[in-house]
């Protein structure tokens, strides 16, 4: 007598367990792993304030979109901002500036007259933005 004896299979290879290690490797990465330099110091980034009202007081300097500059509505030249800003602070150290830039503004016109300002002695300068609609 004769018994058929069933055929032999090698075991398929298991990939799922593979798989399984590469996935946790990567979990594993992503949570230990920096994705950005970051300082050696702490940092709080300023926090806007919506819903109150703005300060009264103070001195508003605007910027066009082209770059040009008034001050509290009087248009003037870029060199008389300085100018006009350090007669406002002697007359009160404690004076508010609000820079009011368009949002088509270059950063380049608005940097240099931030740094302007502060080297003016300026203690309290105020960027005014406006949030976007939905």
């Amino acid at each position: 007598m004769r018994l058929n004896r069933p055929v032999r299979r090698t075991a398929p290879e298991t990939v799922i367990a593979l798989i399984d290690v590469v996935f946790f490797l990567l979990v594993f990465f992503m949570l230990i792993g920096r994705m950005d330099a970051t300082a050696p110091f702490e940092i709080l980034p300023p926090q806007a304030l919506t819903g109150s009202d703005m300060p009264a007081g103070g001195a508003t300097v605007a910027i066009a979109a082209d770059g040009s500059i008034a001050l509290d509505g009087d248009a003037i030249a870029r060199d008389e901002v300085a100018e006009r800003l350090v007669q406002r602070l002697e007359e009160e150290p404690a004076l508010m500036i609000r820079i009011n830039a368009h949002r088509d503004a270059r950063l380049k016109e608005i940097l240099p007259l931030v740094a302007r300002i502060e080297a003016l002695g300026a203690q309290d300068v105020m960027l005014v933005v406006t949030p976007s609609s939905p």
